[in-house]
């Protein structure tokens, strides 16, 4: 018996050593691949061909250029929507104009919706960068790449620090915008191309989301609201010339196509802006676009505040209920569906006597005076009245409507037209 246990022991130890081989492997796995996520967006992920940078576009793309009119030298513009995780590359036809060439599907952008404050905060920068050359990165570990210039002088202006923000491939972000390999090679051979044609940078404007009306009063409650108004007027500057604007810096703050009175007065980022003038061409374009959006702006804006207020009426009557009825679970959520049910009787006595309610067109109006939908409410002589066992305890009020009923009163004062 001792000597067949003695005959298997080598197998054993074999069996043995294999196993430790192998927890071995799959704690340095572990580690390399915690290291991975720990790397700052220069750190390695992909290996690739030396000629990587030295692509041509892909087939498609120059389908797309010859149909739009484009030469495959032609100066580009990108612009980048964080909310919508998109990226756009816009390029100069033969008119002169810039036209959209393609969007591509954005990995992966780290952090949220706002600008970038400070080394390590793990956040995707916002505004307006030029890329050199000198910015491009054909030997990047992410594939290819290229750096924002972060920070530019806007942001030194500020205080704002960074490092090795870019966009790049391999869909890994730390701060940065980060593309497939596939589309990054795109984009790196279309800024390339176009540094061969004579453009000296090409402009990436990058953008919480698309500077709608609509976006824009979603996102009203923002501390970054008057940043992003300005970043707005640069964004409307584009749309309406369809040209990248010229982009200067003076009283931290961004200014567009400006061009100063007193010729050699430079623009400085913390000085004071020295006396320009914008083509009045565009300033008058630029200015009518901003009059309609704010209006817009002003009209949603105030539906979502009513929005919020009936949600807000309809929360304190069913807590103010819950506590007069007691304070069991049963009974809250008893009180919940009386206070909803409340809500859709008055919403519905109240569209039983109003007419349909169709969306009034916006339109261009006056400095001062009032824009008004069909959405206004109804309401008794008394204000307010919801019968039975609840009026005697909660104040009902016939404005209540459910979600989908009409939003409610919308009159807003429209202000002039102003630089967001």
């Amino acid at each position: 018996m001792v000597f067949r246990r003695i005959l298997k022991s080598p197998a054993a130890l074999l069996q043995t050593e294999q196993r430790r081989k192998g927890r071995k492997a799959v704690r340095l796995g572990a580690v390399i691949l915690a290291a991975g996520f720990l790397a700052a967006c220069q750190a390695d992920e992909f290996s690739a061909g030396p000629n990587k940078a030295n692509l041509p576009v892909s087939a498609s793309l120059k389908r797309k250029m010859n149909d739009l009119n484009m030469s495959s030298t032609s100066p580009i513009m990108i612009r980048i929507f964080k909310e919508e995780s998109q990226l756009e590359v816009w390029k100069q036809t033969k008119s002169g104009k810039y036209k959209l060439l393609e969007d591509f599907e954005i990995c992966k952008w780290s952090g949220k919706l706002g600008p970038k404050f400070k080394e390590g905060d793990r956040q995707a920068p916002e505004g307006f960068y030029e890329i050199t050359p000198a910015l491009m990165n054909p030997n990047s570990s992410y594939h290819l790449a290229f750096n924002l210039g972060y920070p530019n002088r806007y942001d030194q202006s500020h205080g704002r620090t960074g490092s090795h923000l870019m966009v790049h491939g391999a869909c890994s972000s730390r701060g940065c915008y980060a593309m497939t390999d596939e589309q990054v090679q795109d984009i790196y051979s279309l800024a390339r191309d176009s540094f061969k044609g004579g453009q000296r940078s090409f402009q990436v404007q990058a953008y919480p989301f698309r500077m709608t009306p609509e976006n824009m009063a979603r996102h009203r409650d923002s501390e970054h609201l008057d940043f992003w108004k300005m970043l707005k007027t640069g964004y409307d500057h584009f749309e309406v010339a369809n040209v990248p604007p010229q982009v200067s810096v003076c009283e931290k703050k961004y200014v567009f196509d400006a061009t100063t009175l007193v010729e050699g007065v430079p623009f400085r980022a913390s000085a004071k802006c020295p006396e320009y003038q914008v083509s009045p061409r565009i300033a008058s374009a630029v200015a009518s676009k901003q009059k309609k959006d704010n209006t817009k702006f002003q009209q949603l804006a105030a539906r979502y505040d009513a929005r919020e207020e009936r949600q807000k009426r309809w929360e304190d009557r069913s807590n103010r209920l819950a506590e007069v009825l007691g304070g069991d679970e049963a009974t809250q959520t008893a009180a919940t569906e009386a206070g909803a049910n409340a809500d859709a009787t008055a919403a519905q006595q109240t569209a039983s006597t109003s007419a349909p309610a169709t969306a009034a067109p916006v339109t261009d109006a006056p400095s001062g005076s009032t824009v008004e939908t069909a959405f206004a409410p109804q309401e008794d002589s008394r204000g307010s009245s919801v019968g039975g066992f609840f009026k005697r305890w909660v104040p009902f009020g016939s404005k209540a409507s459910n979600e989908g009923a009409s939003v409610g009163a919308i009159s807003t004062e429209v202000v002039p037209a102003s630089k967001p």
